[in-house]
């Protein structure tokens, strides 16, 4: 099968996984992150801990200029957490970045639902993209022109506010955040939404969302996000999908069966619910919608 890349068609393109860690700035600290891409050579298998990527590490990178997805973890999370989506966008050829948020992550959680962590991950977004594109390597295969968002629930939220829209403190004022008018397209995964609740914070949204809610989820219920994203310009291009049966950690890929147990919420999903099968439909999902945004154009 040959899949476009970039402007290279490229053939059984297969997935690559590297680790990449994110440089500082006056502002901001290194983070980790890793990146996944588009290979030459048939997808293997790496593990990160007790995760298992479908990738190979360190493979050869596809030649040519591909386009890039940032994906933003949820509050508290992990950047490991999203691997079959991860995966599926490499393999259909694009490079995607998945940054661990400084202080609002599984091993250090001093801004978790912060008002910092909602004005700084944004940040974390856009200097992870400029210091990918500013890379010796990494630079030389990404096509700029073509970048997407994907975040889950605080990412979410994150992806939004690159999107345009303008989060509200817990305090009611307006948080100073900042927006990437690169991005082309955004998918918000039961995102935070309250941040967007104030009239008039999504008249600045101008690009193509899919949003992708748990019909039984208790921490961004599908109504209330419905609500909120009512407010966007009616030129917006906006897509809301209830998952039926879902919860609010359905997005994030299957743990390991020695990880699932009833004291672990992001692992157990609502009576009924299968996360594996959902996990064979939503990377497409995901990949059809940017494919259809992001690369309209190309």
């Amino acid at each position: 099968m040959s899949v476009p890349i970039g402007s290279t068609p490229v053939a059984s393109c297969g997935a690559g996984l590297s680790h990449w860690q994110v440089p500082a700035t006056d502002t901001l600290p290194s983070f980790p992150a890793i990146v996944l891409y588009p290979s030459t050579i048939a997808t293997g298998t790496a593990n990160i801990g007790p995760y298992t990527f479908a990738a190979t590490l360190d493979a050869p990178v596809a030649p040519g200029r591909h386009p890039l997805c940032v994906i933003s973890h949820g509050g508290g999370g992990s950047h490991l957490l999203y691997r079959s989506i991860a995966s599926h966008l490499a393999e259909r050829g694009w490079v995607v970045v998945c940054p661990e948020h400084p202080f609002d992550n599984r091993n250090d959680r001093s801004r978790v639902n912060t008002d910092e962590a909602a004005r700084d991950r944004p940040r974390h977004l856009v200097h992870t993209i400029d210091a990918l594109l500013a890379h010796e390597t990494w630079g030389a295969h990404i096509d700029a022109q073509y970048i997407g968002a994907v975040g889950h629930s605080m990412g979410g939220f994150a992806a939004l506010a690159l999107a345009g829209g303008q989060p509200w403190s817990m305090q009611r004022v307006p948080l100073d955040t900042v927006a990437d008018a690169r991005i082309g397209a955004a998918v918000l995964l039961a995102p935070a939404i309250e941040w967007f609740s104030t009239p008039g914070a999504l008249d600045s949204v101008r690009i193509p969302l899919l949003t992708m809610v748990g019909e039984h989820d208790p921490v961004t219920p599908a109504e209330r996000v419905q609500h909120v994203l009512r407010a966007l310009p009616p030129t917006v291009p906006s897509t809301i999908e209830v998952v039926p049966g879902a919860g609010h950690f359905a997005f994030i890929t299957p743990f390991p069966a020695e990880m699932r147990r009833p004291d672990f919420p992001p692992s157990v999903d609502p009576p009924g619910f299968d996360r594996e099968a959902f996990h064979e439909r939503l990377p497409s999902r995901i990949a059809q919608f940017l494919d259809e945004t992001v690369l309209s154009s190309r």
